[in-house]
């Protein structure tokens, strides 16, 4: 099996639902307020046990309704771990991005820059995964040479940032 990812194949899908008028400029605001809701739950987690206040729990409990609610409305149909994948892709993130912001707040624009970059791949990551753009059963191990590079073009990584990038245009109203 080739582990590499066919990106004529990724195009054709691209292209396929662009013809179909995609509009995922919802869906990324979606994913966006994903996030925050994974942070809110996080924030009354560490309320909770920081104050001793069980009622912490309830409202962690709330907002993790609404959150397993929107996600439901980016991710249709998935398989095995997916659903929990794309959750900790989407958290992952997020985290990354507030790491990133923090380090551009102490001056450490290279290492903000690092952060916002990984960031943006598992972000992007997520996307491939819930457009269906890549086989999730296919990848073996992320990092692996194998897989983590084509020959022609650099990091696999890379290139299907730059396919998202095609497919998600933020700008259609």
């Amino acid at each position: 099996m080739n582990n590499d990812i066919d990106l004529d194949k990724l195009i054709k899908k691209i292209n396929l639902s662009k013809e179909g008028k995609l509009d995922l400029s919802r869906d990324e605001d979606l994913s966006i307020a994903i996030m925050n809701l994974i942070s809110i739950e996080e924030h009354f987690f560490f309320t909770a046990q920081k104050t001793g206040k069980d009622e912490y729990y309830d409202m962690l409990k709330d907002v993790r309704e609404i959150r397993k609610d929107l996600l439901k409305k980016l991710i249709k149909e998935y398989e095995g771990e997916v659903w929990c994948i794309s959750k900790h892709l989407l958290a992952a993130s997020m985290r990354l991005m507030e790491v990133g912001t923090k380090s551009l707040s102490q001056d450490k624009k290279a290492d903000a820059k690092d952060y916002f970059d990984k960031a943006y791949t598992l972000y992007n990551l997520f996307w491939a995964i819930n457009l269906k753009l890549i086989n999730v059963g296919e990848i073996k191990k992320i990092g692996d040479k194998d897989i983590s590079r084509n020959k022609k073009s650099g990091k696999v990584f890379d290139r299907l940032g730059e396919l998202i990038k095609k497919a998600i245009d933020c700008c259609i109203e």
